[in-house]
């Protein structure tokens, strides 16, 4: 299996809810990473993965999206807490089908909240 991953940063805001997390129930910023890993099995017919220029348009595209946003005001953390692991999963969401045409056997979303916690999402396409 064949992997490329990519990665960008981006600078969003949050606070938790639904329980007492002290700090982090007040609205602050972290200065996230995005590493975007894709599978597949078999190359192109120039031994290519993906087009990575169109991959890193969609990237950009994606992470300034979430650019200085705050994240609770969102459609999609609408009433759930905006934790890192809900933020992979809506990214992962969104490139599964930004990169359909790719036809990967998988996709994972690592984010970074700041430098002291990462969490993934994987799913087998």
């Amino acid at each position: 299996m064949y992997r490329l991953g990519m990665r960008r940063k981006f600078s969003a805001r949050h606070h938790l809810i639904g329980g007492d997390w002290g700090d982090e129930n007040v609205e602050h910023s972290h200065n996230y990473q995005l590493e975007l890993i894709l599978e597949k099995k078999e190359l192109d017919q120039h031994g290519f993965l993906v087009d990575i220029v169109e991959v890193e348009h969609h990237l950009d595209e994606v992470t300034a999206v979430f650019q200085g946003q705050y994240l609770n005001t969102l459609a999609a953390f609408e009433g759930i807490n905006p934790s890192i692991e809900r933020l992979a999963n809506v990214i992962h969401d969104i490139f599964t089908k930004r990169l359909e045409s790719f036809q990967l056997e998988a996709l994972t979303v690592t984010i970074w909240e700041d430098d002291i916690a990462w969490t993934s999402y994987r799913a087998t396409l």
